[in-house]
């Protein structure tokens, strides 16, 4: 045989350790050092190529290349599966602790499976005469030993339940399974998964079905059952630190939060295009495309509906009690957000206060109840932020008059005074953050414009079409370096570190001024043994709450409230990827907690020395 057609074989020979291979009548290769034959073989398609060759061996390697391209017999269910272990995966190399892969998403993943009727019960949904791999507790099946199995050996005691339904058994590793393809059955022509078309159809009064979406929900009910560091909007938007951490001027008595965050506009989670992370043998097209191909970025309160929705459903116990010591305390996260607004360390301590006086800091508030009458989880991140709101309207009132009224007052102190401790200017302060926000709204902007949404492994509609699909593929990925090349020479640069800060403020950077250590002198004055606030009005965002069936509190009109107003809702929609309706709305019940005599039927006088007006 010619010596060229086994230059693609480099293995060193196990006799003599030489590269120099040929090739045998057979199609082995041997060692043409020490003529040592090997069992490896080279594939050939042409059998003239090999005289005296058995067909039978070469059809045999043709069926292996059939085998590959039809894949594995696989349902919707390991697809979503493996969806959540490649987010869990992420989650625990970006800080989180391995239980919650291990055991908290474990658990609520098997008990989600049970109560679908997709695994661990008699009588599973699947039409097919095969039940699918995920039901049978085979634990012989080893061809996925490369992926750690996210059903592992683990059961929480709580989760377990009698009855009909049969569970495994809780001391038994009993690996997740996948069953190649087999001769005698085929893969439906409309979807690369067994039941892609019954999934698709499926629509039983009752059951959740399992959206991508909904895996970042499965996501957010284990970091809340484990109280991470993380709350909805960390997990959501997107952050990349550049420079220093952002730091306090003066330190508050409370301890700092600790920085985290981990995002999916980033894809430091698996979610847009998750099933390109599939093995390959998983082949997906048809039906499959509807299911897991997303085209749009999570939304904020359509996860947080779907939380609850999937909790409700799964029936699950009352969550680990949050308590002033956690992450997601308000007067934690109220902290966190001061830090990142860039305003006074002293705000802190009146948003402890108003968190007392409403009562939101309770741990029966704050702790997630499933089972509960009516089942609901504070929104930690928008309730804290809405604080922040109510707390710079005390101390401002935010009507476009007295604010700019007490920046003309501390900017003469500041320039009369310029060793001391400087007075906070409001004025200073929104020409300040109106800049960088212009700035990383423009960034963003850009960057979810130049977003790829098509995927690196393209989808089909069926077999057929998958030589198209890929050939034009290749040609859109040509086009693009092509004109990237002419574009922008520059090298692309990978993916920074996430963080949960978006904004950065140093002391040494003269443009972008640091207010964390100025003082509230200006806004406060001291009466006896305490300090008020100067200014003695406030306006209700809202005197009026729907009572109609559309799920919403109130509306929210940027016409009919002030510009400073209007410019505080977007900055702190901005930083939470929420709806400044939604903001406006948490803001309003915020401060129904603390004027709540304002909004009794009965029309008395308020026993509180300040006077509310609507604006």
């Amino acid at each position: 045989m010619d010596l060229d057609e086994a230059k693609e074989f480099k293995e060193r020979c196990t006799q003599c350790a030489a590269v120099s291979w040929g090739l045998t009548d057979e199609g082995k290769y041997y060692c043409t050092s020490c003529h040592n034959v090997t069992e490896r073989s080279k594939e050939v398609v042409n059998t003239g190529a090999i005289p005296n060759t058995k067909i039978q061996a070469i059809n045999r390697g043709l069926k292996r290349k059939r085998k590959l391209e039809k894949g594995w017999d696989w349902y919707v269910c390991e697809g979503f599966q493996h969806i959540l272990y490649q987010q869990a995966e992420a989650l625990k190399t970006l800080g989180v602790g391995p239980e919650l892969k291990n055991e908290v998403l474990h658990n609520f993943w098997k008990r989600y499976l049970q109560k679908s009727k997709q695994a661990y019960c008699k009588n599973p949904v699947y039409t097919s005469k095969r039940k699918a791999p995920v039901l049978e507790d085979n634990p012989s099946h080893s061809d996925w030993d490369s992926e750690p199995e996210l059903l592992s050996d683990f059961s929480c005691p709580s989760f377990v339940e009698s009855g009909a339904e049969s569970q495994p058994d809780v001391h038994t590793q009993k690996p997740f399974p996948i069953i190649k393809a087999s001769q005698s059955e085929t893969a439906s022509i409309c979807s690369g998964s067994v039941d892609g078309v019954e999934y698709s159809l499926r629509k039983e009064k009752g059951i959740v079905k399992m959206t991508v979406p909904r895996t970042l929900a499965f996501c957010c009910l284990a970091l809340l059952w484990q109280r991470e560091t993380i709350t909805l909007s960390d997990l959501l938007s997107t952050a990349c630190q550049e420079g220093p951490c952002p730091h306090l001027g003066s330190e508050p008595a409370n301890p700092r939060p600790p920085r985290s965050g981990i995002f999916v506009e980033e894809d430091h989670i698996p979610y847009i295009n998750a099933f390109q992370h599939f093995p390959e043998e998983m082949k997906l097209y048809g039906r499959d495309k509807g299911i897991f191909a997303i085209e749009s970025w999570p939304n904020y309160e359509d996860i947080y509906k779907k939380m609850i929705e999937i909790a409700t459903f799964l029936d699950l116990p009352r969550f680990p009690d949050i308590t002033e010591d956690c992450y997601l305390h308000p007067n934690m996260l109220c902290l966190k957000y001061l830090m990142e607004v860039n305003l006074p360390d002293e705000m802190h301590n009146l948003t402890c206060q108003v968190v007392k006086m409403t009562g939101i800091g309770e741990v029966d508030f704050l702790t997630f109840d499933p089972i509960a009458k009516m089942a609901k989880t504070a929104k930690y991140d928008v309730q804290a932020v809405a604080v922040i709101v109510v707390v710079l309207k005390l101390l401002f009132l935010l009507d476009d008059n007295l604010e700019w009224s007490l920046s003309n007052i501390a900017e003469k102190y500041n320039e009369k005074n310029k060793e001391d401790k400087p007075w906070f200017d409001f004025r200073k302060w929104y020409q300040v953050m109106k800049k960088s926000l212009d700035e990383k709204k423009q960034k963003w902007e850009e960057t979810r414009a130049k977003y790829l949404w098509k995927s690196e492994k393209p989808l089909y509609h069926s077999s057929i079409d998958k030589s198209v699909v890929c050939k034009r593929r290749e040609m859109v990925v040509n086009l693009q370096k092509q004109f990237s090349t002419l574009v922008d020479s520059t090298p692309t640069i990978g993916k920074k570190s996430p963080s949960s800060f978006q904004f950065n403020w140093t002391e040494e950077d003269p443009d972008r001024t640091c207010f964390h250590g100025h003082s509230l002198q200006g806004v406060l004055t001291k009466k006896g043994q305490s300090l008020t606030t100067k200014n003695s009005l406030y306006w209700l965002s809202t005197q009026k709450f729907c009572r109609s069936y559309c799920k919403h509190v109130t509306t929210y009109e940027e016409s009919n409230f002030s510009l400073s107003y209007q410019f505080i809702i977007n900055l702190f929609s901005f930083l939470l990827r929420i709806k400044t309706s939604f903001l406006h709305e948490e803001v309003s019940l915020i401060e129904k907690r603390l004027f709540k005599t304002k909004y009794s039927k009965t029309k008395k006088k308020s026993s509180r020395s300040r006077k509310v007006r609507k604006y």
